[in-house]
């Protein structure tokens, strides 16, 4: 069975990742899904019909852990990880 590293350090498989019925995303189970997805264990265009998530949605998550590691992925912190606009 193919296997990934997870966002904790574990082996990740197609089994472990969440259900596809997954409505309640905690920072852990998009860290899952992007690991997957970074991995090569399955297609960004998979996840986005899997999880029915837009590629801009799943897109803001990868860029979140990118930016601000597991904790830019809070939803009620997202405004304080944000860049600060541009003035000009």
């Amino acid at each position: 069975m193919r296997q990934v590293i997870g966002p904790t350090g574990e082996p990740l498989t197609l089994d472990d990742l969440p259900p596809k019925n997954t409505k309640r995303w905690v920072i852990r189970r998009k860290a899952e899904v992007v690991a997957a997805v970074r991995g090569g264990l399955i297609t960004l265009e998979d996840a986005c019909r899997r999880y029915s998530l837009s590629v801009e949605e799943f897109l803001s998550w990868q860029r979140a852990i990118d930016r601000n590691g597991l904790p830019g992925l809070r939803v009620t912190r997202a405004q304080q990880y944000r860049e600060e606009p541009l003035t000009n």
